[in-house]
């Protein structure tokens, strides 16, 4: 097999048949991705500027967030290029980047919630203990860790990518570049590109989920043999929102493979419109479950606006 030659560009779709309403799409979208920006560069900012937040919980905080920040940034080029100026060609090295950013960045997200998790075990089974376990050394490893997972996994499917000859028709399905739309034009034996992508949902994301779910089954445990109920309703409450992250991502993720395991007669735009979801919903909404559930990250907003009025 050799260096793919035989096209230079693929052509990106936007919302087939919905082309007259493309302006009005692009102002709800524009919306979103200016509140994602905006919602996640504060949480970065605060945790960045607020020495109150400077604990491995609000350093996971923060990884989460740029990883939010980094799905929308990969995405929105090509989503508004689409729908602002019908830019739909795409170059065949910049598709593939597309796509390995997207996926890379998808499989760190369920690896953050995995550390978060981790985190929250540690200060409610051995409070203790949080700070000489969860040293800032160890936060960086953490984080180090989970981004070089998801990048080495990935990898392998897209650098074969390179390789496949594209005889098919040229177009994709989406605004974006994703390698299970891109494959679908190669002509050539993509058996290893199907199973493994398979094995990296069930042996990465999968296993997170379960690790995450045996962590909070764990902590419920300890939390249920405090004997005070305000100490009870305190332990839990520093869960919640993480919990709420875990769902927002999860349930996205459910409901993408649903639609596309079981949707197949389902009209074209209800799969467009549910990857939309799985991009744009867990990182829209994370920085507001925060806002609203954590008190810390309450305070630094109040003081954040209280600064900015007074030297106004």
């Amino acid at each position: 097999m050799g260096l793919n030659t035989t096209v230079s560009a693929f052509l990106l779709t936007g919302f087939p048949g919905m082309e007259k309403a493309h302006h009005l799409i692009s102002i709800a979208l524009l919306v979103v991705y200016i509140s994602i920006l905006l919602g996640n560069g504060t949480l970065l900012f605060l945790v960045k500027d607020d020495h109150n937040l400077h604990e491995p919980m609000y350093y996971f905080l923060a990884m989460l967030a740029s990883t939010d920040l980094g799905v929308t940034l990969t995405t929105m080029p090509t989503v508004l290029g689409i729908l602002w100026l019908n830019q739909r060609e795409i170059g065949q090295g910049a598709c593939f980047s597309q796509a390995y950013f997207i996926h890379t960045l998808s499989i760190v997200e369920s690896g953050v919630l995995l550390a978060m998790a981790y985190d929250r075990f540690i200060a409610i089974r051995k409070p203790l203990r949080y700070t000489s376990i969860l040293t800032n050394t160890r936060v960086i490893k953490i984080g180090m860790g989970v981004l070089a997972r998801a990048g080495l996994s990935i990898m392998p499917i897209i650098i074969r990518l390179h390789w496949f000859p594209y005889c098919q028709s040229h177009v994709l399905s989406h605004a974006f570049c994703l390698h299970q739309d891109i494959i679908k034009l190669a002509c050539a034996d993509i058996t290893f590109n199907r199973l493994y992508p398979v094995m990296i949902v069930f042996t990465m994301v999968l296993l997170d989920f379960l690790i995450i779910s045996f962590s909070y089954i764990l902590i419920l445990q300890t939390v249920m043999g405090i004997a005070s109920g305000a100490e009870r309703a305190k332990a839990l409450n520093t869960c919640v929102s993480h919990i709420c992250c875990i769902l927002v991502f999860y349930v996205t993720v459910v409901g993408l493979t649903f639609i596309h395991r079981f949707g197949k007669h389902a009209p074209r735009v209800v799969h467009i419109t549910m990857s939309y979801i799985y991009f744009l919903f867990p990182p829209f909404m994370n920085p507001i479950i925060y806002s609203i559930k954590t008190k810390q990250i309450q305070s630094g907003i109040i003081r954040l606006f209280s600064l900015r009025h007074t030297r106004a």
